[in-house]
């Protein structure tokens, strides 16, 4: 469908996006760390994280530099944060792999931490004008509505097919590809959306499947539904006058590298937990109220228990735990519902609630 890519082409210079901070460069750090904090994030929550990021490391040299811890702190809030940790890795390794030269080929930039090959063709057209499809969440609704393809598109087979149909329907023009990655995305954001598509402007309209059959709302076809498992877990929540104790998570797994409360295990009492591990005598737990988090696979039922020491504790029994001043909880990496735990406490710090 040769007017695929020439529609979208033209509709983009008429009507997409064209001043968000990181269009305009073919700089491919910066072009790079848009598209990491753009995955499954959206447009408005990225532009402040953005800038600060480049204020602080305006570079991919002064991001490597940096130590992890900060990162991850200049993050917090953003969400899915293996992003962060492999946005470090990547930095390093650019540093240490290509000599401080950031990639601009999407077969280089797909074996760099965290970049996988639709984020590796996306940096390469912007960066280089490199012929290379993507394919990401966005691509794939436009692409199941307009053709009309069946199943659903995170099978396998479903991929394939669409990786296929992405690569065939290229410009034919280099200097062409820049603009229609751009289309792509800002078709699939503000017009061919998930919910309440604006078909009536979409430059696709008249050869959509999807609008022609009335099954708009039917493609892409859903995830299969399983109910998300329901975990739950109780945290400690240990006062020092104006300070909380806190652990430095494993660098992987769920909020890995960030801070968190102390995890308190299944079927241990909270004194005794506190006695054992605090080096204290005595312990007076209060239960604060309960909290839902939910994460991509599961859902987390968060049960606080406040302790307030009244003298530092003779011993911490984990080489992860460190103190943490609650006036320093804005700046600090932490995790969304840790946040809003030590806010609470922040903002009424006599009080249980």
């Amino acid at each position: 469908m040769p007017e695929f890519s020439t529609r979208l082409i033209d509709w983009q210079r008429l009507h997409g996006r064209h001043g968000l901070p990181w269009q305009g460069t073919r700089d491919p750090y910066r072009i790079w760390l848009s598209e990491i904090m753009l995955q499954q994030t959206q447009v408005a929550a990225v532009i402040p994280y953005y800038a600060r990021f480049l204020e602080r490391f305006p570079d991919v040299a002064a991001l490597a530099a940096a130590p992890v811890e900060e990162v991850m702190a200049l993050w917090s809030g953003l969400g899915y944060y293996a992003r962060a940790r492999n946005l470090h890795r990547a930095a390093c390794a650019v540093m240490e792999e290509h000599g401080g030269q950031f990639p601009v080929t999407a077969a280089v930039l797909a074996e760099l931490p965290g970049i996988g090959r639709s984020t590796a063709a996306a940096i390469a057209a912007f960066a280089s004008n490199e012929r290379a499809a993507i394919l990401d969440g966005n691509v794939k609704r436009v692409l199941c509505r307009v053709f009309g393809i069946e199943g659903f598109p995170g099978e396998r087979a479903v991929e394939e097919r669409l990786w296929a149909l992405a690569e065939s329907l290229l410009p034919e023009k280099n200097e062409d590809i820049g603009v229609y990655i751009q289309a792509q995305m800002d078709l699939g954001a503000t017009v061919c959306t998930r919910t309440r598509p604006a078909c009536e402007i979409c430059p696709l309209a008249t050869q959509c499947v999807a609008h022609a059959t009335r099954r708009v709302a039917e493609l892409p076809a859903a995830r299969p539904r399983k109910t998300p498992p329901r975990r739950a877990t109780c945290m400690a929540v240990v006062i020092l006058n104006d300070n909380v104790l806190l652990e430095r998570r494993p660098p992987a797994g769920i909020w890995g590298g960030l801070l968190a409360l102390p995890e308190i295990p299944e079927g241990i009492q909270i004194e005794a937990w506190a006695m054992r591990n605090l080096g204290i005598d005595q312990a007076d737990a209060r239960a604060l109220p309960s909290l839902v988090h939910v994460f991509t696979h599961f859902t987390l039922e968060i049960t606080p228990w406040r302790i307030d020491l009244p003298v530092a504790p003779r011993t911490l029994s984990e080489p992860a735990w460190q103190w943490l001043a609650l006036e320093q909880i804005g700046s600090a990496a932490l995790p969304a519902p840790v946040r809003r735990i030590l806010e609470g406490i922040a903002e009424h710090p006599e009080s249980v609630v």
